[in-house]
């Protein structure tokens, strides 16, 4: 299942079920069929997915070495940032333009 999440400032950004949902939870949103940021929740939808990302980024920098970079390489995930990016996005350029974004599946 995919995730459409749409406003006039900005366009579509499309995700998988799964990234959409966890993204949602972040910023206290119930996941559903359908949805929507009025102007005054973009603000703190914003800031909350910038708080997620930076305690990520916080939680996985560990000191390494090249052997550990080395091993990592090629197993490497998609962290938080690189998910919420396109969310953030479309969040920052409707909140701009003071327009909502509504989500469907």
């Amino acid at each position: 299942m995919l995730y459409e999440f749409k406003s006039r400032a900005a366009g579509t950004v499309t995700m998988t079920a799964a990234v959409a949902e966890r993204l949602l939870a972040i910023v206290g949103k119930t996941p559903g069929p359908q949805g929507v940021f009025t102007v005054d929740q973009i603000g703190p939808a914003i800031h909350a997915l910038r708080q997620a990302v930076a305690r990520e980024k916080a939680e996985s920098a560990p000191a390494e070495d090249d052997d550990d970079r080395d091993r990592r390489d090629g197993a490497r995930s998609v962290s938080l940032a690189q998910r919420a990016w396109p969310l953030i996005e479309l969040l920052e350029s409707a909140m701009k333009a003071e327009q909502v974004v509504t989500w469907g599946v």
